[in-house]
């Protein structure tokens, strides 16, 4: 995927271990050091849970999400978070990882992991995380690998059987199908009042707020499919399996023991010990299985899956024979079976299809048909036939699927209503929908359909929530809360509930059938909004679509400000946490924008030299302007390539300060405002940021260069203008555009002198004599240059539209 320009292979880590090492986190750590990184991750779950740790920190502005389904792209990303199948193959990045290595051994998925771990790499490191049974076949595959042991940070302990009714509080029940899941949570539901839902088929929406609803304390108890074993972070202390065999896609058959231990290893978070153990409607585990997942200790991986990456274009059949090819390696095994591949068998005997691919690009457009992916898991043949119309119709006409064909195929899944098993299966094929949606050359108004199936899986989620609340959560407050806000009309003012609250808060707000939305909707209307729909005032207050959300309040320093919700009881706990998560990232991109766009973090991570993290950090410090005297020292200690490089993200080096030009902006001034009167914990000065120029008796004392302002005599300056007037007086032909500027900004008489004198007394003397020159030794020009002072400078207001377009 990536090497090293200088020809050198990358740094590869390959960090081996069970779960609950914080793999995971040291990886997304270590990412974020780098300017520029991607991560691969194994579910889309994940990869969502991962997106929102990641924005937390940097910012939405800075991190694209990429999966099958569903794409968040800012304009200039540094991170990239996907699904390991969707990983950019062809974006060079410093830092590259991918999760659950282990699934290199997986049937059908395993040769897209062999793959990455055959060819992915960052430009400066690459890491590689999964158990420790894959560390013979990644040392025998990447001789020059630095192979690390991750410890668990916890004791994993067999707790026995239990019956349902005996398991503690904050407990997981594991089965392997949905209608298993579903028994199990109607039986948890009468005997302890409430259970979250999680299934793999579940969307990313829905499967959110279940987590969310469990990790507030709503419920105590959670009943899931193995899609918990891969790393989605979830507070439990037990894990419970109510059947020990799957279906794997080929036939049913008995867990391993390291399969059982992915599993079992979510109970138990960081320095909290864990247990797992079966239903009393299991035998015991066998001794030495308990053993070995208490110990961590399994059979090595001896063979991975493996497919041929050089694929012959020249015909289907040619195709077909190089997806068939034999590994060379000992320890690859061909991938048996695969959707894609079987797709590609049966079209290629349609005569009509024959007869279209006669060159390359047909072949390829087949093959790229061919792996849209069949969600449904129905009967194969069916999707075979959509996978027929729609290769039939990108290669007829003007080369882009029928709108009209397109909408009777979505049309009907535009329906929210329906139990449990309906709304799963209309979810499954919107997925579909929503995939095809993702090739902007096959459709027409491509991001019309992205929106429309976008907003159709996110009713659908929306509503099979509500059904799994409705059906497995005894509701008391929630169920009131959830009828309250449904209801159009608008609650009674005097009521006393938060839920009464909460409608009001909504009451105005359509939802999707007119009426009002449900708390899910709103606080999802929120999570998946761009930074742009949300307005923040000079006070630090955050509004959504005109709805007063919350306000910043101040941090440890300028940049961390903390976030305080505007009626935090309005919001059940999980609701509040999703709008906490959406909110900080907001506030992480509102810190980047008073820097000027500057990718502190990357800059300061352990692979940056010394002198550039320290000046990265006083960068960041001054939110992208600090002064010469603590900076000139640090910026001649950089190599010439350094230097570049930070002058290719904005840095300037001026004659009073160094900083970032985009810092500087109307926009990113009035940022730094914001953050600079929160973290003093008073209004800004009067003036500040829209005036270029200040009277000193404004600031009240306070510091003019934390608001981006220089003092200068009985004046502050923006720091801006500072340098402009700076750069002019140092050029012999400077003076007169100096001279033009001091009067856009109407600085006269003892103000324009002490303000030349404090940017060097030569050039103010240099102004001074030109002057004499033309006006001659009048007592007005030579009173300009005498000791007395100033009441200030005359300015009006005329003056501010002038010299705000210069600066």
């Amino acid at each position: 995927m990536n090497s090293s320009p200088s020809g050198r292979p990358s740094a590869v880590v390959a960090e081996l271990g069970p779960t609950n090492t914080g793999k995971t986190y040291r990886a997304i750590e270590r990412m974020l050091e780098h300017e520029t990184g991607i991560i691969g991750l194994p579910l889309r779950l994940l990869a969502r849970e991962v997106y929102d740790r990641v924005t937390a920190k940097v910012g939405e502005g800075r991190v694209a999400l990429m999966t099958g389904e569903e794409k968040r792209i800012p304009p200039r990303p540094d991170y990239w978070i996907c699904t390991v199948e969707a990983m950019p193959t062809d974006r060079q990045v410093d830092f590259l990882a991918v999760d659950e290595i282990q699934l290199a051994a997986h049937r059908e998925r395993g040769h897209v992991f062999t793959d990455r771990l055959l060819h992915a790499r960052g430009l400066k490191e690459t890491w590689f995380l999964g158990a420790d049974t894959m560390r013979p076949m990644v040392q025998a595959l990447i001789p020059h690998v630095s192979l690390k042991r991750a410890t668990r940070l916890s004791q994993l302990r067999y707790a026995g059987r239990r019956s349902l009714k005996s398991l503690p509080p904050r407990s997981a029940v594991v089965a392997f199908s949905a209608d298993r899941v579903y028994e199990l949570a109607e039986a948890l539901r009468r005997l302890r009042g409430g259970v979250a839902v999680v299934l793999g088929a579940l969307s990313p929406r829905t499967r959110n707020a279940q987590v969310a609803m469990y990790q507030a304390g709503e419920v105590q108890y959670l009943v899931a499919t193995d899609a918990i074993g891969m790393g989605l972070n979830l507070d439990l202390n037990h894990v419970a399996f109510a059947t020990l065999s799957k279906y794997d896609g080929a036939e049913q058959r008995d867990l391993f023991p390291d399969e059982l231990a992915q599993i079992a290893g979510r109970a138990g978070r960081h320095l909290n010990d864990g247990s797992f153990g079966a239903l009393n409607t299991l035998p015991e585990l066998p001794p030495r299985m308990v053993s070995a997942i208490e110990s961590h200790r399994f059979p090595a991986v001896r063979s991975l899956i493996w497919r041929n990456s050089a694929l012959d274009f020249a015909s289907p059949e040619a195709l077909l024979d190089s997806l068939s090819r034999a590994p060379r390696h000992h320890g690859f095994v061909r991938v048996e079976r695969a959707d894609d591949f079987d797709a590609l068998k049966g079209l290629s005997l349609v005569p009509a299809i024959r007869d279209l691919t006669h060159d390359r690009a047909s072949v390829e457009l087949l093959w790229q048909v061919c792996q849209i992916p069949d969600f449904r898991k129905g009967l194969f043949g069916q999707h075979v036939a959509l996978l027929r119309e729609t290769f039939l119709q990108l290669t007829a006409g003007d080369g882009r699927l029928d709108p009209l064909w397109l909408g009777r195929q979505v049309s009907p899944l535009d329906d929210a209503s329906g139990d449990i098993h309906t709304l799963m299966d209309r979810l499954a094929a919107i997925r579909i929908w929503t995939y095809i949606s993702h090739r902007p050359g096959w459709l027409h108004d491509a991001e019309e359909w992205q929106e429309r199936t976008r907003r159709i899986e996110d009713a659908l989620g929306d509503a099979l929530h509500e059904r799994l609340v409705e059906r497995f959560v005894q509701q008391a407050a929630r169920r009131s809360a959830r009828r309250f806000v449904r209801t159009p009309a608008r609650p009674q003012v005097g009521s006393d509930s938060p839920f009464a609250k909460l409608g009001l808060l909504l009451a105005e707000v359509p939802g999707a059938e007119g009426g009002a939305l449900t708390e899910e909707q709103f606080v999802q209307r929120v999570v998946d909004a761009t930074h742009d729909a949300f307005e923040v005032d000079a006070a630090g207050r955050i509004s959504f679509e005109s709805q007063p959300l919350a306000r910043l309040v101040r941090g440890k320093d300028r940049r961390s400000p903390q976030l305080a919700l505007a009626e935090p009881e309005v919001w059940t706990g999980g609701a509040r946490q999703r709008l906490e998560r959406r909110l900080v990232a907001l506030a992480r991109d509102l810190v980047t924008e008073a820097m000027g766009g500057f990718p502190a973090e990357a800059l300061t991570g352990a692979g940056q030299s010394a002198v550039t993290r320290g000046l990265a950090y006083r960068l960041a410090e001054g939110l992208g302007v600090i002064a010469q005297g603590e900076a000139r020292e640090q910026w001649r200690l950089l190599d010439a390539e350094s230097q570049e490089r930070l002058r290719t993200l904005g840095v300037r080096e001026g004659q009073r300060f160094l900083w970032v030009a985009d810092a500087l902006a109307p926009q990113a001034m009035e940022r730094r405002c914001m953050l600079t009167a929160l973290f003093q914990q008073g209004p800004p000065p009067q003036g500040i940021p829209r005036e270029p120029v200040v009277d000193v008796a404004a600031l009240g004392g306070r510091n003019a260069r934390a608001f981006g302002y220089e003092l200068m005599g009985p004046v502050a300056l923006r720091i801006d203008i500072v340098e402009r007037l700076g750069e002019s007086l140092r050029h012999p032909q400077g003076a007169q555009q100096a001279r033009a500027l001091m009067q856009q900004l109407r600085l006269e008489g003892g103000a324009r002198a002490q303000v030349l004198r404090s940017l060097g007394g030569p050039a103010a003397g240099a102004v001074s004599k030109k002057r004499r020159r033309r006006r001659g030794k009048t007592p007005s020009a030579a009173s300009s240059h005498g000791p007395q002072p100033h009441p200030g400078p005359r300015r009006s207001g005329a003056g501010e539209g002038g010299a705000q377009g210069e600066g």
